[in-house]
């Protein structure tokens, strides 16, 4: 298992809690490893991204991603990871950025 990846259990988990009781205080924005999607990107038969909000035990905003085929299916399997290393922002921002203060 990669680094980057989280269980099938664990996302459907977050994914739950993010529908059933999502956070009052929305991220602006996730930090995103290059070196997650790079891998994600490089799996076999990986042509697309798709991400999934989520919110885990901690009620840390989770943004988790998964690979998606030529035909619009995720791929969740084996062979297929769901990655989820971010940090929300605030905490890992720039406040420099236009986007975060617009």
């Amino acid at each position: 298992m990669s680094d980057f990846t989280i269980t099938l259990d664990v996302a459907k988990a977050w994914a739950t809690s993010w529908r059933t009781n999502p956070p009052k205080d929305l991220a602006k924005g996730h930090w995103i490893p290059g070196e997650a999607l790079t891998e994600l990107l490089a799996t076999e038969g990986v042509v697309n991204v798709r991400a999934y909000m989520g919110v885990d035990e901690t009620g840390t905003q989770k943004l988790m991603f998964v690979g998606v085929d030529a035909d619009g299916k995720d791929l969740i399997d084996d062979s297929h990871l769901i990655y989820d290393s971010t940090q929300p922002c605030p905490k890992n921002c720039d406040p420099t950025s236009p986007l975060y203060n617009p």
